[in-house]
């Protein structure tokens, strides 16, 4: 059966798949469009099987909001000619809105939401078989709050996503600490927040610093509270130097616009090493 352009351009347009492999699997399917597209997903399945020990250290991270719910997806590849790739970004930007439609609570339900009657986890597979590289959804974060907040650094490496205790908080407010959050890339809300292991592995850190220094062993463990103390303020949210006004910290900042305004959650994901 002759393999004609029309034919190609609808199988590319179902599939996303080059010219040349909707060409290769309507020859192979003998012209049957559904049979090239299961030779195009087997294709992926293929790769998919080759490629499990690759590692995929570029992507896309796309986040958004729907009312009061915000979420992150970061679609992992291995090279940054493929991430950004518009079809590439258009299947994040496709994952992406099925989260916020459907709000689902982990990745493994994520994985299991549909686009276009394919199961999500299928698509990224199939989306393999096009490009020849490992790809997986990496990570997939979400907050319910008055009112959220989604931040996406320009070039797709990077998105925030962050939630307020009240609702309707003005949109350049929260662009600000959504922007706050993924320049200054704080590691809690507040020191409260900040893990057992954080604080120990700081304060054994100002403790060597401080023996090695020829610091007095009777004041060893006030230095390290004393270096911790400057760990939270440059590493918590809320008491980091706003980066606008750093005569202000966030807390202060959101408490000159309304005295009970403070943020409840935030998320962060990034590609770039830091």
């Amino acid at each position: 059966m002759a393999i004609t352009m029309a034919d190609i351009q609808n199988l590319r347009k179902r599939t996303g798949a080059g010219m040349m492999d909707c060409k290769s699997a309507l020859t192979e399917a003998e012209g049957d469009i559904e049979k090239a597209i299961e030779v195009i997903r087997k294709k992926g399945q293929a790769f998919a099987a080759k490629r499990g020990d690759r590692e995929a250290s570029e992507g896309c991270v796309l986040a958004g909001t729907n009312n009061d719910f915000a979420a992150i997806v970061a679609v992992r590849c291995e090279t940054d000619f493929v991430a950004i790739n518009a079809e590439f970004v258009g299947m994040t930007t496709s994952i992406l809105d099925v989260a916020l439609a459907n709000k689902p609570a982990n990745l493994d339900a994520l994985n299991n939401l549909e686009i276009g009657g394919r199961k999500i986890s299928d698509v990224v597979v199939d989306r393999m078989g096009i490009t020849g590289e490992k790809m997986e959804i990496g990570a997939y974060e979400t907050i319910t709050a008055p009112t959220v907040v989604a931040y996406v650094h320009p070039g797709n490496k990077l998105a925030t996503i962050v939630g307020f205790n009240k609702a309707n908080v003005d949109a350049q407010v929260g662009k600000d600490v959504a922007m706050q959050i993924a320049a200054m890339n704080p590691v809690a809300l507040k020191a409260e927040h900040v893990s057992e292991e954080i604080k120990q592995r700081e304060l054994n850190l100002a403790k060597e610093k401080a023996l090695e220094a020829g610091k007095p062993e009777n004041l060893i463990d006030k230095i390290a509270e004393g270096a911790l103390t400057k760990f939270y303020k440059e590493f918590t949210l809320l008491q980091q130097e706003f980066i606008k006004n750093p005569k202000q910290n966030i807390e202060q900042y959101l408490q000159s616009i309304d005295k009970e305004l403070t943020v409840v959650e935030f998320k962060r994901i990034t590609l770039n090493a830091e």
